[in-house]
């Protein structure tokens, strides 16, 4: 089968580690796999390039325009794909515009956003053979608010990419690195810094927790909103306590480090960083926007809140902080649900099933 994946920028994030991942998967069961980016490189651009894939990209210099793809439809003709999967929102807007043009290929949109949807991926939607969506909720969004038929919408979760570890030792040194006691109980939150990611807030309920508890956040990712982050925590004299570790290519070491994940996102279809959390025993808390209560087991290896609780998601945390006993039911809880549900060899058996049923119809 010739498959061609499309993505605007091969940036760090859960989508885009996606693509690289599918690709690579698919490309090591026999597959003629390519993958078409908008801009060149990017931050995952090292990890395509060493991929049994071919890695092209449409622009010809990095115009840091997301939107701009030159030549994308002719290049996808040229390819004469079998199936053309589309990650990401600005590639699934043009989905519909390659399924018209390449009638006789299966062309597949994705549904993986909590963002407000633009009326050209709504249409993309419509007009292509099929949809995954990485959540049982990101799915409802579509035929229960946009008329999307359900019976063109498969539900395939996000599988956990880094896996390796995940019942590693205690990471002390890196906990003595960032000034982190063993009796400190580490909040852990890894994604980019954008305004939707939310990181704002959870500093603003770290704010709230009696002083004399032994915590620390960290916050791994880079962004533009992290600068106003890093003054929010020094005005909330939280500069001590809240910790701006960087992006990191892999942050296995943090999750072997850390004790409990925390997310406040606004924008979220399955959070990639709660799954792998999860599978790295940190118990949850979240609020419950789009497909995060699908990451975790509320009450069970995590706790969901409703959006904007903002009470109840510092009375967790502290609850959590408290109780070692909890964190570990949570924590063994945790492992066994990520297991059963997000594993890598599970998702790519049903993308790559899904893809032989499509083309052969």
């Amino acid at each position: 089968m010739k498959i061609l994946i499309i993505q605007d920028y091969l940036r760090s994030g859960g989508t885009e580690r996606h693509a690289v991942f599918l690709g690579a998967a698919a490309s090591k069961q026999g597959h003629e796999v390519t993958l078409l980016t908008f801009r060149p490189r990017g931050a995952l651009g090292d990890d395509a390039e060493n991929q049994p894939f071919a890695f092209k990209s449409l622009q010809p210099f990095d115009c840091h325009l997301d939107w701009f793809a030159p030549g994308l439809l002719r290049a996808a003709a040229e390819a004469a794909p079998d199936l053309v999967l589309c990650m990401g929102r600005m590639a699934n807007c043009y989905a519909g515009f390659i399924q018209s043009r390449l009638p006789n290929a299966t062309v597949i949109g994705t549904m993986r956003t909590g963002k407000t949807l633009p009326w050209l991926f709504l249409r993309s939607m419509r007009l292509v053979r099929h949809v995954v969506a990485n959540s049982h909720v990101a799915k409802r969004v579509l035929t229960d608010e946009h008329n999307i038929p359900g019976n063109k919408i498969s539900v395939i979760h996000n599988p956990v990419l880094r896996s390796h570890a995940a019942e590693g030792p205690r990471n002390l040194a890196l906990r003595h690195l960032h000034g982190a006691n063993p009796s400190t109980v580490v909040l852990l939150n890894v994604a980019m810094f954008r305004p939707e990611k939310n990181q704002r807030e959870l500093i603003e309920i770290c704010a709230k927790l009696p002083g004399y508890l032994d915590w620390q956040l960290w916050l791994a990712g880079e962004g533009v909103a992290r600068k106003n982050c890093e003054r929010l925590a020094h005005d909330l004299g939280l500069g001590g306590r809240v910790r701006f570790l960087g992006y990191q290519s892999d942050p296995t070491p943090l999750y072997l480090a850390s004790d409990i994940a925390v997310l406040a996102s606004q924008s979220e279809s399955l959070s990639n960083f709660l799954i792998e959390a999860q599978l790295h025993g940190l118990p949850a808390v979240a609020y419950d926007i789009v497909g995060v209560g699908e990451c975790f087991v509320p009450g069970k290896s995590g706790i969901l809140h409703l959006n904007q609780d903002q009470a109840g998601f510092v009375e967790s945390i502290d609850k959590l902080i408290r109780d070692p006993g909890m964190r570990r039911r949570f924590s063994d809880a945790a492992r066994l649900h990520a297991r059963e549900e997000f594993t890598a060899e599970q998702q790519i058996r049903a993308h790559l099933a899904l893809f032989t049923e499509l083309v052969k119809l």
